[in-house]
């Protein structure tokens, strides 16, 4: 059983250790676009769909560059893509630095797009590459674990990311209005420059990484794939599209990432809808603190404590990714007792139910849910990232690419929110969320199967029907 087998082997555990540092590093990028999202929809003045584009141009890149990179995995290994991928998002978050200098939303876009591209690459050479860094029998265990330190970062960005960003610094539609051109520019340039820091910051936390990668010793541990090449397995797209299973769970891994970061990208719009009076006095109570307390140090003050409606909404994504950081890593140790699919499924239920909630509710209890939700996503990339690549050998590489790929649902159905919207209002543009976690219900209970255990199940049935 899964369950029994050892999380790794010892030679494996250094290589394990590096890769999972990589997911910690990477969540850099994703989970600031949260707080990107409200920080230039409030400077550039766009509507909720105009802000979407920041994850649009974002997971665009992830599916642009996944197939190039699955294809280039199989020429120069894991090690060297992994390299590459970490050079790209060095240049891409280095882009911010004349993005911000420019003040044009759409160089902030090219920059997301070239920076999610080298993401990409990580994704496709360190999700399949834990894998196999010990027993088959423990991959969802080990991939969870490994994905464990991704959502440490998803839980500790959002809350840097809302002190060194947001500026706390908000004007009404009448007050932007009421500006002339110049007032209007200093204040883009001012918004604009929040992020020049930070994302220096990640450039340089990006190529140290790719330096240790360097220098380390990471093996091509390809066992099932070089017994399966060798006896000249094919590697075309049909072949791959042949296992049911993994087509399912392609479509599985788009309705979920779209559902994750759909959530993720409107937790702070929808706080701000839902209790714009509480978020008010819970600010005043903040700039209060800050007022009897001039004697501490200023600077970490201003910068932490939530004083204006947007920094203390940005609590309650803070308090959203916590919860998916708890979920992985009790996910991980209760899926040592149950089984991986079974444990998706009751997530995947969990999850619907807090959206339903959210739509359905109104005051605290809405925002509790939707904060909730966090923790019910937490399992489900790595788990569907696992049950999808079960029994593929020597197509392991590009069904990982396809994976990848899949991540397009970040982009199209935040987009979808948006544009509901802005012809309704936030919460109703949740039913979308809704719709992708009914897949992944589906997913979970039958859809990861894959063609040669449900041809044994089916053989299985007749003979008991004899």
């Amino acid at each position: 059983m899964s369950q029994s087998a050892p999380l790794t082997e010892r030679k494996y555990v250094l290589p394990f250790v590096l890769l999972t540092s990589l997911f910690f590093v990477w969540s850099i990028g994703v989970n600031l676009n949260d707080v990107l999202i409200p920080h230039f929809k409030k400077a550039f003045d766009l509507t909720d769909f105009q802000s979407s584009f920041i994850q649009v141009a974002f997971f665009g890149g992830y599916f642009l560059a996944a197939f190039p990179a699955g294809r280039l995995m199989e020429t120069i290994g894991y090690k060297k893509g992994i390299l590459v991928g970490l050079l790209i998002c060095a240049a891409g978050t280095l882009l911010f630095l004349p993005a911000a200098s420019s003040r044009l939303y759409g160089f902030f876009l090219l920059a997301l797009f070239v920076m999610s591209s080298g993401q990409s690459f990580l994704e496709v050479g360190a999700n399949p590459y834990v894998t196999v860094l010990g027993p088959a029998e423990s991959s969802e265990r080990r991939l969870n674990c490994a994905q464990s330190f991704n959502a440490v970062g998803a839980a500790l960005v959002p809350t840097l990311g809302a002190a060194f960003i947001l500026s706390g610094i908000e004007y009404t539609p009448a007050q932007r209005a009421a500006m002339n051109p110049q007032q209007t520019q200093a204040y883009i340039a001012s918004e604009a420059n929040m992020v020049k820091v930070p994302y220096l910051v990640i450039t340089g936390i990006f190529l140290l990484v790719a330096a240790l990668i360097y220098f380390a010793h990471l093996p091509e541990v390809q066992p099932q794939e070089k017994a399966e090449a060798g006896s000249g397995s094919p590697k075309g797209l049909s072949s791959i599209l042949a296992h049911r299973h993994l087509v399912k769970g392609v479509v599985a891994q788009f309705f979920y990432v779209g559902a994750q970061v759909g959530v993720g990208s409107f937790v702070i719009r929808f706080v701000k809808h839902i209790m714009p009076e509480t978020l008010e006095s819970m600010a005043g109570w903040g700039t209060r603190f800050l007022a009897g307390n001039q004697g501490a140090p200023a600077s970490f003050l201003v910068r932490m404590v939530p004083n204006s409606p947007e920094k203390m909404a940005a609590l309650f994504l803070v308090a959203h990714q916590t919860g998916f950081m708890i979920g992985r890593f009790s996910g991980s140790w209760m899926m040592r007792r149950i089984p991986a699919p079974r444990l998706l499924s009751l997530f995947g239920l969990g999850a619907l139910l807090c959206v339903v909630i959210g739509i359905v509710a109104s005051g605290f209890v809405a925002v509790l849910a939707i904060v909730l939700v966090g923790y019910f996503n937490s399992i489900m990339f790595p788990t569907i990232f696992a049950l999808s690549l079960k029994n593929l050998g020597a197509l392991t590489k590009r069904a990982s690419s396809l994976l990848v790929m899949s991540i397009i649902g970040g982009a199209l159905i935040p987009a979808a929110m948006g544009r509901i919207s802005d012809a309704s209002d936030i919460q109703v543009a949740f039913v979308m969320p809704l719709i992708c976690y009914l897949y992944v219900i589906y997913f979970a209970l039958w859809g990861y199967r894959p063609k040669s255990v449900l041809v044994a199940a089916d053989s299985a049935a007749a003979a008991g029907a004899k």
